[in-house]
């Protein structure tokens, strides 16, 4: 889906628009037009579902679960479009790597994928000053960042592990979901939100950052703890990550020229004069996190590390990941011990050597990926454990868009 608007002036959130376009030329006032679009497609039907109610809803399940065609009736008119775009699968997508799955992600040991790609790629989403307002209203930091942690690592595991994309499968459901509920966060904050200064509140420009946070950012903070991956992994994890974006209704200008972490971090260098720097409900909001993860692992079946020592573990990643600068701006202090990673990192390649060594190996890193804590997490962060996140078919067609 390429959205297609006329160009408006910038909201106050963009930052030095001039050196932008003497860097990146007419890319640059592209995204400021990005800042105020939306998703046409999700957000008619958020208004659709408000206009028809149950009708509307059981027609989206049933469309998203089994497809367009199955409907016995005709559905509301933008169920029906958006349907139509979801099941539209680009060119550029292998089926049989659907099938398969993230296998670079699945690669990566559970433990690692938890402090690293979940907690890297929510801060780099908190650090968006406009976004961390957005979510800050919606509750207390403490309670916001650990709903959204559980949810994230939820949503994440679904949608890496073999069939997850496919028409149906868990992961494909989640991710209309996640799309669903960016929709309805925008109707509900234009009710009183000034797009004059932070543009259009979970844009397509925010929604390029939460992509690039669970691609570069997640990686980067990956290389950090040892956990490299090769130029052919790369490529395989922005072709995989590339149907995400079209599941979540990105602008295909922003995903389709990146192939690999060069194209990604040329991407993030559009965004950055867009994205104002952290305040303090994102300084709130990454500590909330950082303390639920860490309350989380420690609590899980066969934990080794202390809450205070995964407190210090993640801190460490995320300053490896962001940098000082951004770091300091997120409010992650600096780990006051002697800095462990070095020695982590050794180990992490040395093992990882061995994982990727040959393709029995690797089948076997990513079986125990998929048998990796997940439930474990959510029932040590949420407060009624795994019972209550469980949807039966009624609850999910209840769910969309709530």
């Amino acid at each position: 889906m390429t959205a297609h608007h006329s160009p408006r002036k910038a909201p106050k959130r963009v930052a030095d628009l001039e050196a932008a376009r003497d860097r990146h030329s007419t890319k640059a006032d592209h995204m400021v037009t990005l800042l105020t679009a939306g998703d046409p497609l999700a957000d008619a039907v958020v208004a659709e579902l408000d206009l028809y109610g149950t009708q509307a809803r059981r027609a989206l399940d049933a469309g998203v679960r089994h497809g367009l065609a199955s409907l016995d009736e005709q559905p509301p008119s933008a169920v029906a479009a958006l349907l139509k775009q979801l099941e539209a699968t680009p060119s550029r997508v292998d089926p049989l790597m659907l099938h398969r799955g993230d296998v670079v992600s699945l690669s990566v040991p559970p433990m690692w994928f938890g402090i690293c790609s979940i907690t890297s790629a929510l801060a780099h989403t908190y650090a968006s000053p406009a976004t961390a307002r957005l979510l800050a209203r919606t509750g207390t930091p403490t309670a916001t960042a650990t709903r959204r942690l559980v949810e994230t690592g939820v949503w994440a595991r679904q949608t890496i592990r073999p069939g997850g994309l496919l028409r149906g499968g868990p992961g494909y459901t989640a991710t209309v979901e996640v799309r669903l509920h960016h929709a309805r966060m925008r109707a509900e904050a234009l009710k009183d939100w000034d797009m004059g200064v932070q543009g259009l509140p979970i844009g397509q420009l925010d929604m390029a950052r939460i992509w690039l946070g669970f691609t570069l950012t997640a990686f980067q903070a990956l290389a950090a703890v040892g956990i490299d991956i090769s130029r052919e992994e790369e490529r395989y994890l922005y072709q995989y990550w590339s149907y995400v974006a079209h599941l979540l209704g990105l602008d295909e200008s922003l995903p389709n020229d990146v192939a690999n972490h060069a194209g990604a971090r040329r991407l993030r260098e559009l965004l950055e004069p867009t994205t104002a720097a952290p305040d303090d409900n994102s300084t709130a909001l990454t500590a909330a996190m950082v303390d639920a993860q860490a309350h989380a692992m420690a609590g899980a079946p066969g934990a080794v590390l202390s809450e205070e020592q995964l407190r210090y573990l993640i801190h460490s990643v995320l300053r490896q990941a962001f940098g000082d600068e951004m770091s300091d701006r997120l409010g992650i202090p600096v780990p006051a011990a002697a800095d462990p990673m070095p020695l982590i990192s050794q180990l992490n390649r040395q093992a990882r050597y061995w994982q990727t060594y040959s393709p029995a190996s690797a089948q076997e890193a990513r079986r125990r990926a998929l048998e990796g804590s997940g439930p474990e997490l959510k029932a040590a962060v949420h407060p009624c454990g795994t019972s209550c996140r469980q949807h039966t078919g009624a609850d999910r067609a209840a769910a969309w868009a709530a």
